[in-house]
């Protein structure tokens, strides 16, 4: 048995978006430390067993670094089963919320670390999971992506209840699974869910900013670096390709160049390579048009009735209509 220290990290993944979590992993392979063991959680669904063996070899001259899969369907089944956590029918997603029940499922860590796949590691990931939370359940970055757009500021005011300014992304998180435990929240989560089932833009982390107000570790940006923030990051701990900004997708991409950097070690180079060849002017309009539909969608949620921040202040009232 290994006296070295258990650094857990989680990643959630499809076959669409492996080879952009190859590239991930390998640069967290290549900033890991002999001196920890870590041990790289991927949770997948639908994910080919020739592609599962692509990444597990990325670890195999590591003998600090595990890499461990598990299927999203089984593991969501020992929630949705029980009759007090039932999953709302026919509306829920796993694939959506499912890092919010890592502290359940995974009762064996009692902390870990969360990242999107499209983010890249450019510091020894331990550095983060040794951060104290101070009694926080997790830790995590203000959402830059949005900051001074007018109409996510009243999004995050008037529709999630929070201060703009501390609505964080959850495509890097720092969870304490015990206390999340303890607390019962996803049993809590699933309350909410299947009680009001809210009207949100970014459901998983709209839940997680609602439910933990007031309650989060703020990290420095450059734990969370985006290419879509107003100001660049010198020298980033994690970049965090987030919403359109993929270099896969676009050249002169912000932090473009740390990802071919990783990419060109990566299995699935040339499947990269031609994703970025066949990237057309119609799918960068379809992009700028998914983007237009998220603002109309901000503002339907702000003129509805069903916003987190409505239903709890009518609740507030005494009004749970």
């Amino acid at each position: 048995m290994s006296r070295q220290p258990v650094i857990p990290i989680f990643f959630t993944t499809d076959e669409r978006y492996a080879p952009y979590l190859s590239v991930a992993i390998i640069s967290l392979i290549e900033h890991s430390s002999p001196q920890n063991h870590y041990e790289i959680n991927i949770v997948y669904h639908r994910l080919r067993y020739r592609t599962r063996r692509k990444i597990a070899r990325l670890a195999r001259q590591h003998k600090h670094i595990r890499v461990i899969f598990s299927p999203m369907q089984k593991n969501i089944e020992g929630i949705s089963d029980r009759k007090e956590t039932r999953l709302k029918a026919d509306h829920f997603t796993p694939t959506i919320y499912y890092r919010l029940f890592l502290p359940e499922i995974f009762r064996h860590y009692d902390r870990a670390i969360y990242l999107d796949c499209d983010t890249l590691i450019l510091t020894d990931v331990a550095n983060l999971y040794q951060i104290k939370l101070d009694k926080h359940p997790i830790a995590a970055c203000p959402d830059t992506s949005t900051q001074g757009n007018k109409l996510f500021a009243r999004y995050f005011k008037d529709a999630i209840g929070v201060d703009p300014q501390k609505y964080f992304n959850s495509g890097v998180l720092l969870m304490d699974f015990q206390k999340l435990r303890a607390e019962e929240f996803c049993e809590h989560f699933l309350y909410l869910l299947n009680a009001y089932d809210f009207d949100t833009v970014a459901p998983d982390q709209d839940y997680l900013n609602a439910m933990l107000k007031n309650r989060v570790k703020y990290l420095p940006i450059t734990w969370n670096t985006m290419p879509s923030a107003p100001h660049a990051e010198k020298t980033p701990n994690i970049i965090h390709y987030n919403l359109f900004f993929k270099p896969w997708h676009y050249d002169n991409t912000p932090y473009g160049e740390y990802f071919w950097q990783y990419a060109a070690k990566s299995p699935f180079i040339r499947q990269i390579q031609r994703e970025k060849r066949n990237f057309s002017k119609k799918n960068a309009k379809t992009d700028d048009q998914r983007l237009a539909l998220m603002s109309t969608r901000v503002q339907e949620i702000l003129d509805s009735k069903r916003s987190f921040k409505k239903i709890a202040d009518r609740n507030k009232k005494g009004d749970a209509k």
